[in-house]
């Protein structure tokens, strides 16, 4: 059964053709991307107004987009989760004590397509800048290569307005349930720190 269209999020699953000048796979992950996105600043909310809802959503966007290419590097990764589907929110909305009760169906068409594990790895970016840093520099490798990391500026060098607007989303406490889910398979997916092993 193929998921609703709902929340305002992509869940058409046709690709269509990248507009960044980076592969046209990128398109395939949207669906995820955006429901992850989605399901962080619901469970992290900003601190503030538009603003600071706009500035939140950027940031968690970015951390989202860099852990969904770490976690699906290659067409075939971003195909097959695609068939599959990447498993939903149930045990993070377990994990952050929400409410599942009386949900309506767009409400969980949307949530189906959260990803736990780049939810968690996200978490991890967001309260780790060196992680960040080493996560945005790990992806020149893969077939998602941005060619600069000036496209995740307000994940890896925020001011002072994006971190208040992001207080909660960035708190190394408030998020640990989540970013402790799967922060070992990030570490394991990074490999070793060079600067650390020097």
């Amino acid at each position: 059964m193929s998921p609703r269209r709902g929340s305002g999020l992509p869940f058409a699953q046709s690709p269509v053709p990248s507009t960044s000048g980076g592969p046209a796979v990128q398109a395939d992950l949207s669906p995820v991307i955006a429901a992850t996105t989605q399901w962080l600043t619901r469970a992290y909310p900003p601190a503030g107004g538009a603003l600071a809802a706009a500035l939140c959503e950027v940031q968690a966007r970015q951390a989202v987009t860099v852990a969904a290419w770490l976690r699906y590097p290659t067409a075939m990764d971003v195909a097959l989760v695609g068939m599959a589907g990447p498993g939903g929110s149930d045990r993070l909305d377990w994990v952050t004590g929400a409410d599942a009760t009386d949900r309506d169906a767009e409400d969980r068409a949307w949530r189906s397509w959260v990803d736990e594990v780049v939810a968690s790895w996200a978490a991890c970016l967001l309260t780790d800048p060196e992680l960040a840093g080493r996560a945005v520099a790990d992806l020149a490798r893969g077939e998602h290569a941005t060619g600069s990391p000036a496209v995740f500026r307000r994940l890896l060098a925020p001011d002072a307005t994006d971190r208040s607007a992001a207080a909660l989303l960035r708190h190394p406490d408030l998020v640990a349930s989540v970013a402790g889910l799967h922060r070992g398979a990030l570490l394991d997916r990074l490999g070793p720190d060079e600067a650390l092993a020097a």
